[in-house]
């Protein structure tokens, strides 16, 4: 008997890291789906420029991205519609149409950008033509998003996530003055100088995006469209106290996770790149290369695998909150747990945003102002959005008796207050 029992105990664990999985979802992909290869980018090049002098950036954005995902979240499983459902229902169709079709230009330009990432990273790593790795990327990343069905995609979208653990491993391998770093993250560095409120801008403007907003909104409405039993919270109030637990555990570590391994990327490139004077990273894929002679083959190969890793999941998010935001402004029958043949104009704009994506790659576009434009653009949404969101989810007529409580409220404008002084702080750059 007492064998018995220590089988039993010894198995138990494993049986609650499975309840645990499970329970992420929307929140953990959402979250890791922010370091895309260009936010890669953005990262490495703060991290060579500044040195350890943004590490507190991550620390500071944490609460109002998780937030702001949180808010997000709630709209989706609240109403039963993402974002732009309920935009088309309670707002003017103007402010929807300006919304999504700048999202959608948005959207594509950082596809276009994350596909070509991940093809030159291919190149270095094994050689070849990376023009030819983009289209097989990009083939590959739409085959699977129209034609898995739902369940199993949501699970390789997950595994997908432990991609980025590759970071992790990388931080391990330099040596990192972790004293400084620690002093750092919780000793902001404050400098009013013209560049370096441009990085600023950009690790901000890259955390807090929002196609991030539209995605984890419309999967928690996808999970509740096609999970037996499960009713929009509107109209099954009782399943409330599970769900908002559920949502917040799993949006809470899937922010985390995204910001801790934003740190280990910048604190990487600090530790390298910065230490031996390369600050000029224009690309996730010349930050890699850069690693090369600095930190050694194996540093460089783990870094490059998780460029394409997690290309591999953000170029699927960035089509998707497309299609999602596109198909509920018109009104189309819209879901990955669709059937193709049952949401053809949805997954068709899956399929003509990723192959935009790969044109974006064969046109002479300069692929730094493309991503800045991108950022522009993203800012430029961001606000508005953000205000509609918090306006939305503190009216009863959306979400009945779920209106935001007092803390998640206050932490919602707080975060908006932030994105506007980071959209001011932007426009101060280009005028000064």
């Amino acid at each position: 008997m007492e064998e018995v029992a220590a089988d039993s105990t010894a198995a138990a664990p494993p049986g609650r890291r499975a309840r645990f999985w499970k329970l992420l979802g929307p929140g953990l992909i959402t979250g890791a789906s922010d370091d895309d290869p260009s936010g890669i980018a953005t990262y490495s090049q703060v991290g060579a420029q500044y040195g350890f002098a943004t590490t507190w950036l991550m620390l500071f954005s944490y609460p109002l991205m998780a937030a702001i995902q949180e808010i997000s979240a709630r709209i989706g499983r609240v109403t039963g519609h993402g974002i732009a459902g309920n935009i088309r229902q309670h707002y003017s169709k103007g402010l929807l149409r300006l919304i999504v079709g700048l999202l959608l230009l948005a959207n594509v330009i950082n596809l276009g950008a994350d596909l070509g990432a991940m093809g030159d990273t291919l190149a270095l790593i094994v050689g070849g033509p990376s023009r030819l790795y983009v289209v097989g990327f990009a083939v590959a990343c739409a085959w699977f998003e129209i034609f898995s069905r739902y369940d199993r995609y949501v699970a390789i979208l997950k595994w997908t996530t432990l991609s980025l653990l590759a970071y992790v491993a990388t931080v391990l391998v330099v040596g990192v003055p972790w004293g400084e770093v620690a002093y750092r993250t919780l000793v902001p560095t404050l400098a009013w100088d013209k560049d370096y409120v441009v990085g600023v801008v950009a690790v901000l403007g890259t955390t807090i995006s929002p196609y991030l907003f539209f995605w984890q909104s419309s999967e928690e409405a996808e999970d509740e469209r096609v999970t037996p039993g499960a009713e929009s919270l509107l109209d099954a109030p009782g399943q409330a106290p599970a769900e908002l637990r559920r949502m917040r555990l799993d949006t809470y570590i899937g922010m985390g996770y995204s910001n801790l391994i934003s740190l280990f990327i910048i604190i990487t490139t600090a530790a390298t790149l910065h230490v031996h004077g390369v600050t000029d990273i224009a690309s996730s894929a010349q930050a890699a290369e850069a690693l090369r002679p600095i930190a050694g083959p194996f540093a460089f190969a783990v870094f490059a695998a998780g460029i394409i890793g997690t290309g591999l999941l953000a170029v699927p998010v960035l089509a998707g909150s497309a299609a999602y935001a596109v198909g509920e402004a018109l009104e189309w029958p819209t879901g990955l747990g669709r059937r193709p043949l049952e949401a053809k104009a949805f997954y068709a704009t899956i399929a003509a945003a990723t192959l935009i994506g790969i044109g974006i790659n064969f046109v002479p576009l300069d692929p730094i102002k493309a991503l800045f434009w991108s950022a522009v653009i993203n800012g430029v949404i961001a606000v508005p959005l953000m205000v509609v969101m918090m306006l939305m989810t503190a009216r009863p007529a959306v979400m009945g008796r779920f209106t935001l409580p007092l803390p998640l409220l206050l932490m919602g404008w707080l975060a908006t207050a932030v994105m506007a002084a980071t959209v001011f702080a932007m426009i101060w750059t280009w005028l000064f």
